[in-house]
C-alpha cells in the first residue's frame, strides 16, 4: 500500500473503533466527505484491500497515445510556445488536436518546457483556522540577537499548531536540516504526526535549481506521510511569524533576568517553564475535538527517517565512500554480489552511518582510510649497458714486480714479406 492509502487504513481503523467520525477521517484523509463515505462502505464490505486502487498497475483508459502527445509537443513548441495554455488549446483544436490546458500544461511539465509566471497585485484573503488539532502545523527559525550581546547569535525554531496555536520551541546554532528534522522528530514523540506542515522556501524544504526533486527534509515528509507546504510570503504563516513577535519580546527579557548567556541554558528554560506558560496564556481551543495526529507506523524508526541519506555505488573492493568517509562491508553478505550496485546510506544525527540493499541492513565496518590494492613489483630486467670505474681492476695497469724489467717478446715475421715475394718469383 502506498503512505496515501496506509493513511486512509489508519483514518478508517479509527473510524471503527469508534475513534472517529466519517468527518474527520475525511479532514485527516485529505478526502471529501462524499468519497470518505464511499471508502468506508468499501473498507467494510472488502477490508484492507478495498482500500487500494482499482486501476493500480494499468494505463489510463483515456490516455493520449505517445504519437499523439509528440506531436502536441512539437507543434506547440514551434508555433505555440509563448501562448497561454487556453489559447494555445485553441489553435491545436483548429488543427485537430482537441485536449484540455490542464492536460497540454502536464505535457509540457514532463519535458521540463512549462515555466510558470507570476502574477502581481494578487488578492489575499484571511485564511481561518483549522478546525482539527495536528490538521497542520506551521515552522520558521527565528534568527535574533537572543542574548543581547552576551553571547553569539542563534536561531529559534518554532512550531505552532494552526488550530490551536500550541507552540514548541528550541534553539539550535543554524537553521539546518538537522534542526529541521530534530524539531520534527521531537513534535512526532511528544503529539504525533501532524497531517501537514507549513513552513517557507528554505533550502532546506525547496531546492530552487530542482524544483521538482524532494530535498532531504521533503523526502522525510513524504516517507512519513506529513504534506509539506511551501508558503509564498511570510504573511501566509502568519501565527508563527506572530508568535517568533512574542518569543522576541518575552524571550529576550527573561534570558536577560535570569543571566542566561548559552543555548543550553536557554533550553533548560524552555522546556521548564517557559513553554508552558505561553501555551497556557496563548493557547486556544479548536472548534473541533478530534486529534489527527497519527502515530508513528509500526515499524518505522524516527531517527532513521529524519536523517540524510544518499545512495552509493559499491567498488571491486567491497567498499563504499560516504563523505570521505570509507565504510568496509562484511563478507558475510558475499551472496548479494553488492560490487557495481547502489546502496542506501543513512547519514544518523549521532554521526553514525547505517547502510542498507533494498531494506536489508549491512554489516559495515569504517575505515581510516582508502584501502589501497596490493602492488605486485615487476621483475627487475638488467639491460643497461655497464662501464667499469676508473678504479675497477679491469682499468688498472699490470702489478709490477720486484727485479729486471720483463723483455720483450721476438717480433712475429711478418706473413707475405718483400722476401718470401721475390723468392717465390725466382
Amino acid at each position: 500500500m502506498s503512505v496515501k492509502e496506509r493513511i486512509a487504513l489508519d483514518a478508517l481503523g479509527r473510524v471503527r473503533r469508534k475513534e472517529l467520525t466519517v468527518v474527520a477521517a475525511a479532514d485527516l484523509m485529505g478526502l471529501s466527505l462524499r468519497q470518505a463515505r464511499r471508502l468506508w462502505k468499501r473498507f467494510v464490505a472488502e477490508g484492507d484491500r478495498g482500500l487500494v486502487h482499482k486501476l493500480r498497475g494499468r494505463a489510463s483508459n483515456r490516455r493520449l497515445g505517445q504519437e499523439v502527445r509528440d506531436r502536441v509537443v512539437k507543434l506547440h513548441q514551434e508555433k505555440y510556445a509563448d501562448f497561454g495554455p487556453t489559447l494555445a488549446c485553441e489553435k491545436l483544436a483548429g488543427e485537430g488536436l482537441v485536449l484540455s490546458p490542464d492536460t497540454l500544461t502536464a505535457l509540457l511539465k514532463e519535458r521540463g518546457l512549462w515555466q510558470r509566471k507570476r502574477r502581481r497585485g494578487r488578492h489575499r484573503k484571511r485564511r481561518e483556522r483549522r478546525a482539527c488539532l495536528g490538521s497542520m502545523v506551521q515552522m520558521d527559525g527565528s534568527h535574533h540577537d537572543w542574548f543581547e550581546g552576551r553571547a553569539g547569535w542563534c536561531v529559534l525554531m518554532v512550531m505552532v499548531d494552526d488550530a490551536t496555536s500550541r507552540t514548541y520551541a528550541r534553539f539550535y546554532g543554524a537553521e539546518t536540516t538537522a534542526a529541521a528534522f530534530d524539531m520534527l522528530g521531537r513534535w512526532a514523540k511528544t503529539c504525533g504526526l501532524p497531517r501537514s506542515l507549513y513552513v517557507d522556501r528554505h533550502s532546506i524544504y525547496r531546492d530552487e535549481d530542482h524544483p521538482e526533486k524532494p530535498t532531504q527534509f521533503g523526502r522525510a515528509c513524504e516517507q512519513l506521510g506529513v504534506e509539506l507546504i511551501l508558503a509564498r510570503s511570510p504573511q501566509a504563516k502568519g501565527r508563527v511569524e506572530r508568535r517568533n513577535a512574542v518569543f522576541q519580546d518575552r524571550l529576550v527579557k527573561e534570558l536577560r533576568l535570569r543571566n542566561i548567556s548559552d543555548m543550553a541554558g536557554a533550553n533548560a528554560l524552555l522546556e521548564a517553564m517557559f513553554l508552558a506558560d505561553l501555551n497556557a496564556r496563548f493557547a486556544v481551543k479548536a472548534s473541533k475535538d478530534q486529534d489527527l495526529h497519527r502515530a508513528v507506523p509500526a515499524g518505522t524508526v524516527l531517527e532513521e527517517v529524519l536523517c540524510v541519506q544518499g545512495k552509493r555505488v559499491v567498488g571491486n573492493d567491497w567498499c563504499v565512500r560516504w563523505q570521505n568517509r570509507w565504510l568496509q562491508i562484511d563478507a558475510t553478505h558475499g551472496d548479494l554480489r553488492l560490487p557495481g550496485r547502489k546502496v542506501l546510506i543513512k547519514h544518523l544525527a549521532d554521526g553514525k552511518l547505517r547502510v542498507e540493499y533494498e531494506g536489508r541492513p549491512l554489516g559495515v565496518k569504517e575505515l581510516s582510510s582508502r584501502p589501497q590494492p596490493a602492488r605486485t613489483r615487476k621483475p627487475v630486467v638488467n639491460n643497461v649497458r655497464w662501464k667499469p670505474g676508473s678504479r675497477h681492476p679491469w682499468n688498472a695497469g699490470p702489478a709490477r714486480r720486484a727485479g729486471p724489467p720483463p723483455s720483450p717478446a721476438p717480433a712475429t715475421p711478418a706473413r707475405g714479406s718483400a722476401a718470401e715475394k721475390k723468392k717465390k718469383a725466382g
